[in-house]
């Protein structure tokens, strides 16, 4: 199964924001590109909230170009076997930290926003991951920082998108 095929698959089983859902949908029925960064009308990404072992904390990103605390995620990758591959190993290239599993379930939410051209559009698939105990981060190098935050106080650092994709994952979790 391609990449495109398991993510026309995740989306077709995603419950949620129907809307939005069916904007991705369209969008890859439209673009058998639609994946890949080199598709100039948008592409598919993938990302992970990172939660620490006692799911109280999550850990940000200050991402070095944009200069703003996010989740861990980014592009799809020829070898990405699957959306929730791609989310789970740009969460780990990023945190520096192997052995994240994501939470059951499939995706937390989806979030599509502007970037710059010559892409207009970033179509995210975002997951979550929970961290092994003892687990210890590692700045990448498309990262200034590394921070973990009580859910408390993302508010203060992140955007709306982290605070909704924050508030999904708890939701998820019944926390």
């Amino acid at each position: 199964m391609s990449l495109h095929d398991d993510a026309v698959l995740v989306l077709k089983g995603y419950g949620d924001q129907p809307e939005l859902r069916q904007a991705y949908l369209d969008h890859l029925a439209a673009h058998p590109d639609g994946m890949w960064k080199a598709c100039h009308a948008g592409h598919v990404t993938a990302s992970a909230l990172v939660l620490d072992p006692e799911r109280g904390r999550v850990l940000l990103t200050l991402h070095r170009k944009l200069r703003m605390w996010l989740q861990m995620g980014g592009h799809c990758e020829p070898g990405d076997s699957s959306l929730a591959a791609a989310a789970l190993r740009e969460a780990t290239e990023e945190s520096g930290i192997p052995d994240l599993t994501l939470l059951a379930g499939g995706p937390v939410r989806l979030d599509r926003h502007p970037i710059p051209a010559p892409c207009h559009w970033h179509l995210d698939v975002q997951y979550a991951a929970v961290a092994a105990p003892d687990a210890a981060h590692a700045i990448s190098d498309e990262s200034l920082d590394l921070r973990w935050f009580g859910y408390d106080e993302v508010a203060d650092v992140a955007d709306t998108s982290v605070l909704r994709l924050l508030e999904a994952t708890r939701s998820r979790l019944g926390v």
